[in-house]
């Protein structure tokens, strides 16, 4: 059972819809507190993002992400440092912005199927999800680029390791945190 389905049983089409829309304004406004890094800044969007998975579950959490990404492909300044429009999801990052979504359904899979149950495990899920993100993420510039592993391994992948590791472990907080303050065990 995610946290959504435990405060708001029997959710309605509408109050699903409005739950993506706010979701992915959450991952928006993450998305906006980066550090800058080249090639990809390092933002706040992955926690939101983990979050909104384990909290949604996968079918809401994906159909969130789907609409964070079709608000981009729009050309509202959703991604990171403002940036929008279908072009920029084409361009370097472009892998990273598609494995969002399998992120999202990933992690509410895992709460929805009993793997990520109490902190520890939720913490260890929001981890090894984490770094499913990386076949996608690194995937993309290798095939529309010609990066090599190294390359990829200094500039896209081990700067923000560690960055993403507490993000993973940060979510797991705050969502068993949610399952605390219901009297409830995640």
């Amino acid at each position: 059972m995610t946290l959504t389905k435990a405060l708001l049983p029997g959710l309605s089409l509408t109050q699903k819809a409005a739950m993506a829309v706010a979701g992915s304004l959450f991952i928006a406004l993450a998305a906006q507190i980066a550090v800058p890094f080249y090639p990809v800044p390092m933002t706040l969007q992955t926690l939101a993002i983990l979050i909104v998975g384990l909290t949604f579950g996968a079918r809401l959490g994906g159909a969130t992400l789907l609409l964070y990404l079709a608000e981009g492909a729009v050309g509202l300044p959703v991604f990171a440092n403002g940036a929008s429009t279908l072009a920029y999801m084409m361009g370097p990052t472009g892998g990273f912005l598609i494995g969002f979504a399998m992120m999202a359904v990933l992690a509410g899979l895992a709460v929805e199927t009993g793997l990520a149950r109490g902190f520890v495990r939720m913490a260890i899920a929001a981890v090894v999800v984490s770094l499913l993100l990386y076949v996608p993420g690194l995937a993309w510039p290798a095939a529309l680029m010609g990066k090599t592993m190294p390359e990829l391994w200094s500039g896209w992948m081990s700067p923000f390791l560690i960055g993403d590791a507490v993000k993973a472990v940060l979510a797991a907080l705050v969502v068993t945190g949610g399952w605390a303050a219901l009297g409830k065990r995640a």
